[in-house]
């Protein structure tokens, strides 16, 4: 610490590298992402990448990807020294893991990771998370759903062992691998391209410690920390001491029916510190929609106080997160997984929307609060006889906001840039026809300013399969709206068999389908912001010539009354919000 404070930094050597670290980590991402194998990686971008201390500090994380792996990368890295020492670590180990007793995912989010070295010094570690499409046992897809029992059902469990040992391959855990999962072509190929990205990072960092010296990049890196922490704290201070809290709730885990998932955020502010306690949300479940992660709490203070600056460690000195042991949020191992990050997103708007009251000009109304509508369709095809496997994340409305309507088909507050698979793309690679990928009519909550719109995407598959619906549902507790504005509506799966005439709900996993299935993945829409009887009746015109409202909605939710023309009477609006008004009285 003394050598740093004695380091003399000038503005523009700081500013070069604060904006190299984190361009290290963006480029590893373009790399993985044009070398991998996996739609879920080169398209939909279920993945991170990162620098990290060999203390766990977190130095820099790509852009986009998905926002809700900021919170457990560095633990990684921690339980990595335990187990292996600063001495353990060389030049060209690569160490791969998936275990949730560490980090709680589900085991498709496979992390490979390597020591960095300068001049003989470990000094950071070179990280990338992404999805595997299948790690073994349940879990082709997004995951093996809430009925998976224990990890062992869901797949191959990986504690933290190097499949690279100073540059020579262990050939035995790469057939053992290789032999206990569906696609290795696929998900081996992906193995090698986080490595070459990681291998990459090595080389940009050691142009960077070679020109500037170890020294001064370790006192940068102090610096940004220290001036990360205090851009947050600035902003925190700027809001209203006190105490606040919100509730929430899933339907249920997918296994008790009549047992909500309670989801409890209190908030407390002081100076400019803010402590976020989650020890009122459920205990952990037998269903496997339990997960161990800090990422509900930084997802959300990291929205709030700096969302469009890099993120590093000085992002989050200035919180504290309180999750007891056994929560649904800090579950302990081997409780099951599969489905972590179901409850992650609703977490983190129930948390915001705990500040409504502290900020009521910040804080938008509830988006769907879930991960997405999950396109998940894999089967064997019958004229190659190769496996294949469907996947895309559909987005959903968000909240209506205090000066704009909430963006519609967009992903989850926890998944940063992820988006959904290209219809050109999964028709080409797998034997299904999208018919239809379309914004629901009256699925966003009416508001001064209305939620976004949820989507309907309508699949055929062209050959028997296996369709997963797995899908944590919010009937009961729907997307909400602020300062009177309405609830958006929630999402789910349908089916229909050749020969039926109607959709009917689904749910389950591997659920074995014939030639010419058609499935329905809905997403939930937005809540409203406002109150709608007083949104500008020429918008709500607009939105019904747009299909985003239908005349009926207009007419019960906004007061506004349409000609045959589809013209606004405005004599006829003005007397039935009255109405309306008067009603709510």
């Amino acid at each position: 610490m003394d050598d740093r404070a004695a380091v003399s930094l000038d503005p523009v050597t700081l500013e070069v590298i604060r904006n190299a670290l984190p361009a290290v980590a963006n480029e590893m991402a373009a790399d993985l992402q044009r070398t991998s194998y996996n739609m879920m990686i080169y398209e939909v971008r279920d993945f991170c990448t990162a620098l990290l201390a060999p203390n766990g500090d977190l130095i820099s994380q790509n852009v986009g990807g998905v926002s809700h792996f900021v919170a457990d990368l560095g633990v990684i890295v921690v339980d990595g020294m335990k187990r292996y020492g600063a001495a353990g670590f060389r030049p060209g180990d690569v160490v791969i893991t998936n275990h949730q007793a560490v980090a709680g995912q589900h085991l498709n989010n496979v992390v490979i990771y390597m020591p960095y070295f300068f001049e003989g010094d470990l000094l950071m570690f070179v990280m990338v998370r992404a999805h595997w499409i299948d790690v073994g046992g349940m879990s082709t897809g997004f995951g093996a759903g809430p009925g998976v029992v224990d990890p062992w059902q869901e797949g191959l469990q990986l504690d933290q062992i190097k499949i690279y040992e100073e540059g020579k391959l262990d050939d035995k855990l790469y057939r053992v691998i290789k032999d206990n999962i569906r696609f290795p072509e696929s998900s081996l190929g992906d193995m090698k391209s986080q490595m070459a990205a990681c291998r990459l990072a090595t080389r940009r960092l050691d142009e960077l410690f070679g020109k500037y010296g170890k020294r001064t990049i370790v006192a940068a890196i102090a610096r940004i920390f220290d001036e990360t922490e205090r851009k947050c704290r600035n902003f925190v201070a700027r809001l209203p001491d006190g105490v606040y809290e919100a509730s929430a709730a899933l339907d249920d885990d997918g296994i008790l029916k009549d047992a909500p998932v309670a989801i409890h955020a209190k908030v407390t502010i002081d100076g400019g510190h803010i402590v976020i306690d989650l020890s009122g949300c459920s205990g952990e479940r037998k269903a496997a929609i339990n997960s161990r992660t800090l990422a509900g709490a930084r997802v959300a203070y990291k929205a709030l106080t700096a969302p469009l600056e890099p993120v590093n460690e000085g992002s989050f000195r200035a919180l504290d997160v309180i999750i007891p042991e056994g929560n649904i949020m800090m579950a302990r191992f081997p409780a099951p997984m599969s489905g972590w990050s179901a409850v992650v997103p609703t977490v983190v708007d129930t948390i915001i929307a705990a500040l409504a009251d502290a900020v009521p000009d910040n804080v938008p109304a509830g988006h769907h609060g879930l991960l997405g509508g999950a396109v998940v369709f894999f089967g064997v095809h019958p004229n190659t006889g190769r496996r294949f496997v469907v996947q895309s994340l559909e987005g959903g409305g968000w909240g209506g906001r205090p000066t704009e309507d909430g963006e519609s088909a967009t992903v989850s507050v926890c998944q940063g840039d992820v988006r959904n698979g290209a219809i050109e793309g999964i028709e080409l690679k797998c034997p299904v026809l999208i018919e239809s990928r379309a914004m629901r009519m009256d699925s966003a909550g009416a508001g001064l300013h209305r939620g976004g719109l949820g989507l309907d995407v309508r699949v055929r598959n062209l050959v028997e399969g296996r369709w997963n619906f797995e899908h944590t549902k919010r009937e009961k507790c729907p997307p909400w709206g602020l300062w009177k504005g309405m609830p958006g509506e929630s999402g789910g799966y349908l089916m229909r068999l050749p020969g039926e005439t109607d959709f009917t709900p689904m749910r389950g996993a591997h659920v074995s389908v014939p030639v010419h299935a058609e499935a329905i993945v809905r997403t939930g829409g937005g809540g409203g912001w406002g109150d709608p009887l007083e949104r500008d009746a020429e918008l709500v015109r607009h939105d019904v010539i747009e299909e985003y409202v239908s005349p009926d909605v207009a007419r019960r939710d906004y007061g506004v009354v349409l000609t045959n023309d589809r013209v606004v009477d405005g004599k006829a609006t003005e007397k039935l919000r009255a109405v309306i008004r008067a009603a709510r009285t």
